[in-house]
């Protein structure tokens, strides 16, 4: 493996590797999972239906989930522009470690476990800034069009919600941490399977998706990731809607 990555680090730029291996990590653990938990419904209608946590009437059209994809398409290119012009500005070098040997798995466990600590703070306080009043009328209600959410639902988003909400909080972390490239990939790899998963629909991974699947039902609980503010907040359990 050391060797193989270290031809990589050899023959390519850390342009290249940054932003192309981001965008494999993004097809592979977002786009994929996203489709076969989608296609569910078509391919398997009598086990999705079985499996689904919100009834059939609560259930996006077809319509609905084509302008979902349509606009994660948009923010997908938002963020990988962003990405690529953050790169160049910082005249081809990575925000990331970037050295021929690999990370040492001690590394990767500290650092995955920091950067889902640090998720979940940028995660959970931004996310109840959004909930206020002001911001949810702008920015945020546009996400939560789907009460019954999809596994694409999860950056059915505005762009500005994307890119402070959704990309930062979990790009930021790991360059905070000077982590290695492949780190950060791990990380990200789980963030986005983990998203796709508890927007789905389904709950296949012990309440994960479930809880996240209540926060769209009724708006005002769940509001972080791993669930660490929400329990030091109070907002785990549903509560008369103040915000």
């Amino acid at each position: 493996m050391e060797l193989i990555w270290s031809a990589i680090v050899s023959s390519c730029s850390p342009l290249q590797i940054e932003f192309l291996g981001t965008l494999v990590v993004q097809i592979i653990s977002f786009w994929i999972p996203s489709a076969c938990y989608i296609s569910l419904d078509y391919l398997f209608p009598t086990f999705s239906q079985q499996h689904k946590i919100q009834p059939a009437p609560k259930q996006p059209t077809q319509k609905d989930i084509w302008e979902c994809f349509k606009i994660v398409v948009k923010n997908q290119l938002i963020s990988s522009a962003l990405h690529l012009s953050l790169i160049l500005l910082k005249q081809g070098q990575s925000s990331y470690r970037i050295d021929s040997t690999l990370p040492t798995i001690p590394e990767v466990i500290r650092d995955f476990i920091l950067c889902l600590l640090l998720r979940e703070l940028l995660f959970y306080y931004s996310h109840r800034l959004l909930h206020r009043p002001y911001f949810y009328a702008r920015i945020h209600k546009l996400h939560h069009k789907f009460t019954a959410p999809v596994a694409l639902a999860a950056q059915y988003a505005h762009p500005l919600e994307q890119i402070f909400a959704n990309a930062l909080p979990i790009s930021l972390p790991p360059q905070l941490l000077s982590s290695h490239v492949l780190t950060f990939w791990i990380f990200l790899a789980y963030e986005l399977f983990n998203t796709a998963t508890v927007h789905s629909g389904y709950d296949f991974f012990r309440e994960t998706a479930r809880m996240h699947d209540l926060h769209h039902e009724k708006f005002n609980l769940n509001y972080g990731s791993i669930g660490l503010c929400d329990w030091i907040h109070g907002t785990d359990k549903l509560r008369k809607r103040k915000d």
